[in-house]
C-alpha cells in the first residue's frame, strides 16, 4: 500500500485509537496473529497491558473492568482456539450488558475462505454473542471502526464488540485519519415521560421498585437514593445487582435471586406499582416467569431501559421509558413530591429483610452464614466481592451486605470460573482496594490458574474456595429429579492451600468456623495473593435444605425416575 509521511502500521494505529479514546488497561493472551499491535503497545506505557494465561480469564478480566468503570474493557486474543476460549468471557458480557471490545487475530486477507491455519468466520461465529462483529481489511479505516466499537458498546444497553484483525493488515505501512475520543450517549426521559410516572405515584398504594443493568454511575446511584428517600419507596434489586443500592439503607428490601426471601416475593405481588429501572426483567429476577403475570402484570408496570429493545419484550409495560441511568435518575430526584401511604409497607419489608440476612445453621463445623456475617462486619464498605457460579453464590448474596457502589462482579449469566479473573482484574485496576473472589471447588478450577497472573502483578487478592467435593448445583438438581442416583458431579480435588502455595500465594485451609477469621486476617497480611480453602459438608448443599432432604423430598412425591 502506498503510504505518505505520517505513515505507521495498522497496529501502531489501532493501539493510538485505543489510547485516544482513553484506554488504560488492556487484558491480552498473545500470539502471532497481532504481533504487530503487541509491538505498539511496547512504546505505549500509558496503557498497561496484562498478560493472562488463558483467553476465558483474559476476557472476564475485561469484563470486570467495564462494569468497574463503564468503559469498554479490552482484551486481545488470537485466532480459532484463542477466540473460542474467550467466547465464554464475551458471552458474559452480553448477558450482563458490559461494555467491552474484544480484538481477534485474524488469518491474512490472502488466506481467507481458504479454511486456512486456525481461520474462522467470526461474523458468524459471534454474531448472537456481540452487538456488533466486523473485520477490519484497511488499516487506513482503523480509527473509523474503533470509533464505532466504542460507541457501539456504551450504547443503549451496553455490550460486547468483536473486531477482527488480518495479520497482514496490522503490518501494512498507512495514513489514517483519527477521529475524536469517543462520547457516551445516554436516551434522556422526556417531560412528559416524567409528568405521567409522577401521576401513577400519585395514585399508587403499593409501589415497589427493582433496580438492575449497567449504564449507572456514582451520581446515578445517589441521585436515585435520594428520590427513595423523598418517596419512601422499597427498593429491590434484580439478580445478582445488589451494588445498585445501599443494603443498609432503611429503603432496601433484598435481590429477586434464586431462592428470593418469600416475603419480598410476595411483596412483589401485592404491588399495584412496579417501576424497574435498568433490569431486564429475566428468567431469575422473575421467578421464570411467574414472579408476575406474562404478558401483562395485575400491578402497573413503569420500565426504564436505555434500549428500546428491550421495553415490551416479555412484560407489556403501562409507562415504558427508554432512557439512561443517570438521566432517568436525575430526573427522579427533580421530581416533585408525592403523598407516601405505603411509607409502612417499606418498613414491614425492610424488617422481612432484615430477618431473612439472619445467618441459619447448615450441617457440619464450617457454617457459611456466621462467616459471611463476619465478612460484612469485617471489610471495609468499598471492597469488591466477586463471585462465579454456582450454590455456594447464595451465602454472598444473602447474608452479605453492599454499602457501596461498584462492590459487585457477579456474571447473571450463570458462568462458572468468572470469580477469580474478575478479582485479579479489579485488584489490578483498584490495588489500594480489597478484593475477595467466592469460588466452589468446580468453579475454581475453571479458571484458577489465573492466580499465577496475580501473583505476577502482585494483585493481592484473597480468594476463598468452599470446597464441597462435587459440582454442587447440578448434584442438587439430580437429586429433586432423579433421587439417589448420582452420575458425573463428584470431584476429586488438589490440596487448594498447597496449590496456591505453589503458585507463589498464601494458602490455608479451614475446617471450622472459629478457624477463619484468624486465617483471613493473616491472608490481608500475607503481603501477596492468598487462598482459604474452606471444606464444608457435602450435606449443605443448599442455605435450608441437606442432600438428604431433597432426596427424601423427591422420593416421597414420587420422582424415582431412571433410564432403565
Amino acid at each position: 500500500m502506498t503510504a505518505g509521511s505520517n505513515a505507521r502500521t495498522g497496529g501502531r494505529i489501532l493501539v493510538d485509537c485505543l489510547k485516544l479514546h482513553g484506554t488504560k488497561m488492556a487484558f491480552c493472551v498473545p500470539g502471532e496473529s497481532f504481533l504487530a499491535a503487541l509491538d505498539a503497545f511496547h512504546d505505549t506505557p500509558e496503557i498497561k497491558l496484562v498478560t493472562c494465561r488463558q483467553e476465558g480469564g483474559a476476557a472476564m478480566m475485561a469484563d470486570a473492568y467495564g462494569r468497574l468503570t463503564g468503559q469498554p474493557g479490552i482484551c486481545f486474543v488470537t485466532r480459532a482456539p484463542g477466540a473460542t476460549n474467550a467466547s465464554a468471557g464475551l458471552h458474559i458480557a452480553f448477558q450482563d450488558s458490559t461494555p467491552m471490545i474484544l480484538f481477534i487475530g485474524q488469518v491474512s486477507r490472502a488466506m481467507l475462505e481458504r479454511e486456512a491455519f486456525q481461520e474462522i468466520d467470526y461474523r458468524r461465529m459471534f454474531g448472537p454473542l456481540a452487538k456488533w462483529v466486523a473485520e477490519i481489511e484497511d488499516a487506513r479505516r482503523i480509527p473509523e471502526f474503533v470509533s464505532r466499537a466504542f460507541h457501539t458498546a456504551t450504547s443503549g444497553r451496553p455490550g460486547p464488540v468483536v473486531l477482527a484483525l488480518p495479520e497482514d493488515m496490522l503490518t501494512d505501512k498507512v495514513d489514517a485519519v483519527m477521529t475524536g475520543p469517543y462520547r457516551e450517549v445516554q436516551a434522556a426521559p422526556s417531560p412528559e415521560d416524567m409528568a405521567e410516572l409522577h401521576g401513577m405515584l400519585a395514585q399508587a398504594k403499593r409501589p415497589i421498585a427493582i433496580l438492575g443493568g449497567r449504564g449507572w454511575d456514582q451520581k446515578a446511584w445517589d441521585d436515585f437514593r435520594a428520590f427513595a428517600e423523598a418517596t419512601a419507596m422499597p427498593v429491590a434489586v434484580s439478580y445478582r445487582t445488589q451494588d445498585r443500592f445501599d443494603n443498609t439503607h432503611p429503603n432496601y428490601v433484598g435481590d429477586l435471586g434464586i431462592g428470593p426471601n418469600p416475603k419480598l416475593a410476595a411483596g412483589m405481588r401485592e404491588a399495584d406499582l412496579v417501576l424497574v429501572v435498568g433490569a431486564r426483567l429475566g428468567e431469575i429476577t422473575t421467578g421464570g416467569y411467574t414472579l408476575f403475570d406474562v404478558p401483562r402484570m395485575k400491578a402497573k408496570l413503569v420500565h426504564v431501559y436505555p434500549g428500546p429493545e428491550e421495553l415490551g419484550r416479555v412484560y407489556y409495560p403501562d409507562l415504558p421509558i427508554n432512557a439512561g441511568m443517570k438521566t432517568f435518575a436525575a430526573a427522579a430526584r427533580a421530581m416533585p413530591p408525592v403523598k407516601t401511604p405505603w411509607a409502612e409497607a417499606t418498613k414491614a419489608l425492610r424488617r422481612g429483610y432484615e430477618e431473612w440476612i439472619k445467618p441459619v445453621r447448615i450441617p457440619g463445623p464450617v457454617q457459611m452464614g456466621e462467616i459471611m456475617v463476619w465478612l460484612r462486619e469485617h471489610l471495609p464498605p468499598d471492597a469488591i466481592m466477586c463471585n462465579g457460579a454456582g450454590n455456594y453464590t447464595v451465602w454472598l448474596h444473602r447474608f452479605y451486605q453492599h454499602r457501596q457502589f461498584r462492590t459487585l462482579l457477579a456474571p447473571t449469566s450463570g458462568s462458572m470460573g468468572f470469580g477469580t479473573p474478575a478479582a485479579v482484574g479489579a485488584k489490578i485496576l483498584f490495588p489500594e482496594r480489597t478484593v475477595v473472589a467466592f469460588a466452589g471447588d468446580g468453579c475454581f478450577l475453571m479458571n484458577g490458574q489465573e492466580l499465577a497472573t496475580a501473583v505476577r502483578y502482585k494483585a493481592n487478592i484473597i480468594i476463598l474456595v468452599i470446597n464441597n467435593g462435587m459440582y454442587g448445583t447440578i448434584r442438587m438438581h439430580q437429586e429433586r429429579d432423579y433421587p439417589g442416583r448420582v452420575t458425573a458431579s463428584d470431584l476429586t480435588n488438589p490440596d487448594f492451600a498447597a496449590l496456591a502455595r505453589a503458585y507463589g500465594a498464601h494458602g490455608e485451609t479451614v475446617e471450622r468456623t472459629e478457624e477463619f477469621a484468624p486465617a483471613f486476617k493473616r491472608a490481608e497480611a500475607a503481603g501477596k495473593p492468598a487462598l482459604i480453602e474452606l471444606r464444608i459438608d457435602p450435606e449443605a448443599i443448599t442455605v435450608t435444605q441437606t442432600i438428604e432432604q431433597i432426596r427424601e423430598k423427591a422420593l416421597a412425591s414420587g420422582r424415582n425416575a431412571s433410564s432403565r
